[in-house]
């Protein structure tokens, strides 16, 4: 049965899409508002008035390789933990993580597949287990927020009946190589961008229309990026973990995985500039010393003499901690932009100056001398320039941290991030069940449109 929907699936893909001459179930003619971003929040109050739009139980399952520490994870814990709070049943599907602990409490619920993630034949074992997990749990959202995990959910999705799908999106969260794996990514009956770089790139690259993509940037925790929740002893706890004993001592710190394209190299290459300014740096992120670039970062601190100067503390669970200690924060991605920047927002959160470097999602998220500083990537120069121009002038770090706070509760909160989401499934739910009602007005049964292996 579940071979019969290779068959079928192209044929059944552009009616998904709404590609086909299908007229009568033409979800662009029969609902224009949904298929206008700027209409999308208009449409589902509009909705909701009449009564069309509530709905009191929901099961959302999102899908990714791992729950570990990064933007991809961060996101899709706030989210999770905002749809168990609204009393909907949150399942997360991933090969597990650090996160896991704490998103069960907060009453979601993780299923494990160790191989979710994994470019291996293992993963092809998953396609029938969800299928079936759709059909037991009656999944009404199916969220794919990584491209393997994407592969194998289409697959299970497609081989479902059309009336038993729940809705499909996908979020790309990053610049993936341009190819025909990558492009499972634009396969979302909606496909949301984490900003509108991303956008740009799916439309430029995929020939995806416009209207079938939603900009919905990611955010911050308030609760937790809030300066005035953190206790010192968080702080000081970490300084002494860091060895930072001089009070007087500014510190300046680099969040991030420890991979060529987060810009480690360019940063010490900036801070060498000015190794005869007081600083500390801290290059933030889990460190695997069997990598090659673990041991490139530490020879060019060593060429330059600053091991006195700059470490690599490793993971830090206390993120809002680590930005009260420092005085500046830095993202420095160089050959590949941030598709958004959490980072940067995170620091702004805690009120504190940006140096960024200007491209990508960071365009977006930190404005040029007004809540940070924005540098040309790759140009060690220019960043050894920004970081001594904020050094050297307390002031201009306050007045900066002072916008970027305000700046990042008006914009970038996971509040703002979940709500939009969540009124996205709503609205998808909304098209999925008015179709559902126009098929059976008309009298069409999955049975009499595919054959007789659906029934």
């Amino acid at each position: 049965m579940l071979g019969a929907f290779f068959v079928f699936g192209q044929t059944e893909l552009l009616y998904t899409l709404g590609t086909t001459n299908r007229t009568s179930f033409n979800r662009q003619e029969q609902y224009p508002e949904i298929f206008q971003r700027e209409n999308l929040i208009l449409f589902f109050k509009r909705a909701e008035a009449n009564g069309k739009m509530v709905f009191n139980s929901m099961t959302i399952v999102q899908m990714l390789p791992e729950m570990e520490e990064g933007g991809v994870e961060g996101e899709t814990f706030d989210q999770a933990v905002y749809l168990a709070k609204k009393g909907y049943n949150s399942i997360v599907i991933s090969g597990g993580g650090r996160l896991v602990e704490p998103l069960e409490k907060a009453g979601c619920r993780h299923i494990t597949w160790t191989d979710i993630g994994s470019k291996n034949p293992h993963c092809l074992k998953y396609i029938t287990k969800l299928r079936q997990l759709l059909i037991d749990e009656k999944v009404d959202i199916l969220h794919l927020r990584s491209r393997l995990p994407a592969w194998v959910a289409y697959l299970a999705w497609k081989s479902l009946p059309a009336r038993r799908r729940p809705a499909l999106i996908t979020t790309f969260h990053g610049f993936y190589s341009v190819n025909r794996y990558s492009r499972i990514m634009t396969k979302g009956e909606k496909v949301v961008a984490v900003s509108q770089v991303i956008q740009d790139h799916i439309v430029s690259n995929y020939n995806t229309d416009p209207g079938k993509i939603e900009l919905i940037h990611g955010g911050f925790d308030v609760d937790l990026f809030n300066p005035d929740r953190v206790d010192n002893e968080r702080v000081e706890k970490l300084k002494r973990l860091w060895g930072l004993n001089d009070p007087h001592t500014p510190v300046i710190v680099l969040p991030g995985r420890l991979t060529n394209w987060k810009g480690q190299l360019e940063f010490i290459e900036s801070l060498a500039l000015i190794r005869n300014l007081p600083f500390i740096a801290l290059c933030i992120g889990q460190i695997d010393n069997s990598s090659t670039f673990t041991k490139t970062i530490y020879e060019k601190i060593s060429r330059y003499n600053l091991e006195d100067k700059v470490k690599l503390v490793g993971h830090c669970d206390d993120m809002p901690a680590a930005m009260m200690v420092a005085d500046i924060v830095v993202s420095a991605s160089t050959s590949q932009p941030e598709a958004f920047g959490k980072v940067a927002i995170e620091a702004m959160a805690m009120s504190k100056p940006v140096v960024a470097t200007g491209h990508g999602g960071s365009l977006e998220t930190v404005v040029n001398k007004v809540t940070g500083l924005l540098v040309e990537p790759g140009n060690y120069q220019e960043m050894a320039q920004a970081i001594t121009t904020l050094l050297s002038d307390a002031d201009y770090c306050l007045k900066l941290g002072d916008a970027g706070r305000k700046w990042a509760l008006e914009h970038f909160t996971a509040e703002i991030m979940c709500e939009k989401n969540h009124t996205l499934y709503k609205l998808m739910l909304h098209v999925k069940n008015e179709k559902e009602e126009q098929r059976k007005a008309y009298g069409i049964t999955d049975a009499a449109r595919f054959g007789w292996w659906w029934s």
